[in-house]
């Protein structure tokens, strides 16, 4: 019989690209739909996920997509089998909410202060595969890197560049939808943990 189930993965992509290429044209629609603290206290809360569907410009977009692609891809079946075949989109939204919340709390009187994109959901998407396999080759730059490598250099460049400042990038957002991504997974699967120590222990070379 044929499988007419849609790709949750891609539609989240083709959304996501459509919204940001408006935006990109459409200073109206980037202002409505960017993360902004003083919009909250107006009651615009729906920008707490809007604000994963915008981007600052053409390789944020591509990045983030192409990563939430491939990895998303392979993690996918796994999160549709919760929340009646909704669970990838769910896990997905809530991985946007999840890693705002702080960088809000501490932003959150700061009218100067903004976020956008998918990062922290892309990292939520990213670190969850990590945790099915470990050491799988990652290519960052056209480099291959080991998962589980990549993902301490990740959060260990995520935590100092955040700690320096003096970029439009929300690294805090990054290392919040890691651990988000993480600890639900283990939440909806807590063999996890025992499988994915076992799989650390037997690296492939």
């Amino acid at each position: 019989m044929l499988n007419l189930s849609l790709s949750h993965t891609l539609l989240l992509v083709i959304i996501t690209v459509a919204v940001s290429l408006l935006a990109f044209s459409n200073q109206n629609v980037m202002n409505r739909l960017i993360f902004w603290p003083p919009a909250m206290q107006r009651g615009q809360y729906d920008r707490f996920i809007t604000h994963g569907f915008v981007h600052a410009d053409g390789m944020h977009l591509l990045f983030n997509m192409i990563t939430l692609f491939f990895f998303g891809s392979a993690l996918e079946k796994f999160y549709r089998q919760f929340f009646y075949d909704m669970g990838f989109v769910l896990f997905y939204i809530g991985g946007l909410i999840a890693a705002i919340l702080p960088s809000y709390f501490q932003h959150k009187n700061n009218p100067r202060w903004a976020s956008l994109g998918a990062s922290g959901a892309v990292s939520a998407v990213l670190f969850a595969f990590i945790l099915f396999a470990p050491w799988n080759i990652i290519y960052v730059f056209f480099v291959p890197v080991p998962a589980i490598i990549f993902a301490f250099l990740y959060v260990g460049y995520s935590i100092w560049a955040s700690k320096r400042g003096g970029s439009n990038i929300n690294h805090s957002a990054h290392l919040w939808g890691a651990a988000y991504g993480i600890v639900v997974t283990l939440i909806l699967d807590p063999q996890r943990l025992q499988a994915f120590i076992a799989r650390l222990m037997q690296p492939p070379f």
